[in-house]
């Protein structure tokens, strides 16, 4: 079973805390960990670039003009594409879908092959609590500094009943806080510490342990 020191707000070790070595003690698939990554990605990817096809720009249906006689190019419509102000072919359009399907037991194990790596890297650094004397982000910034994450680019995992401490940590740069529940293997990569408190460990496990 994988253990990390535990430490006290004042950054003091007072013991050690068992992880579970179904979260914290898997054995790394770098392609699962990528496909991973690439699927959240993917997932949350907004189609924001949209053209018109010829039935949705604006403009008559109305033949411009007759068929014969006129000496000029057969048209039926204004909005066909070889107009000026026509509709587009082949543009990009909002109904197109980027999502890519992972399930949940492999988004799971991924998860769990990040939080293993940071655990043999040193790099999970575990409190018993983050209570801020007042909801200040000096307080909060006072407390990690006496961590050893200080002045790294730090994710801050607590519990969801923990607002204020959230609150606090949001205009530290190079600092990000999440609650437990919200753990995904993106901001674990993109962060290079993981801090969490004593009772976000026990929610990450109870959320994340596969069955």
């Amino acid at each position: 079973m994988a253990k990390v020191i535990l430490y006290n707000q004042d950054g003091l070790p007072v013991g050690e805390l068992s992880l579970d070595s179904a979260l914290f003690e898997v054995k790394p698939n770098p392609a699962l960990i990528h496909e991973a990554f690439v699927a959240q990605q993917a997932n949350s990817r907004q189609v924001l670039a949209h053209t018109k096809d010829r039935s949705e720009v604006s403009g008559t249906g109305k033949k411009p003009w007759k068929q014969k006689g006129t000496g000029q190019a057969r048209h039926g419509s204004r909005r066909s594409p070889i107009w000026v102000g026509g509709g587009i072919t082949f543009g990009p359009t909002n109904a197109r879908n980027f999502s890519v399907k992972l399930n949940k037991a492999a988004k799971r194990k991924a998860l769990a092959m990040v939080l293993t790596d940071k655990v043999a890297n040193d790099k999970f650094v575990a409190i018993e609590s983050m209570v801020l004397p007042e909801v200040k982000t000096r307080a909060f910034a006072g407390i990690l500094g006496k961590l050893p994450a200080a002045g790294k680019k730090t994710l801050v995992v607590l519990e969801i009943s923990n607002a204020s401490a959230a609150r606090a940590g949001r205009n530290l740069p190079r600092v990000t806080t999440l609650s437990a529940h919200s753990l995904n293997i993106g901001d674990l990569l993109a962060h290079e510490f993981v801090v969490a408190s004593k009772e976000a460990i026990e929610t990450i496990t109870k959320t994340f342990k596969r069955a």
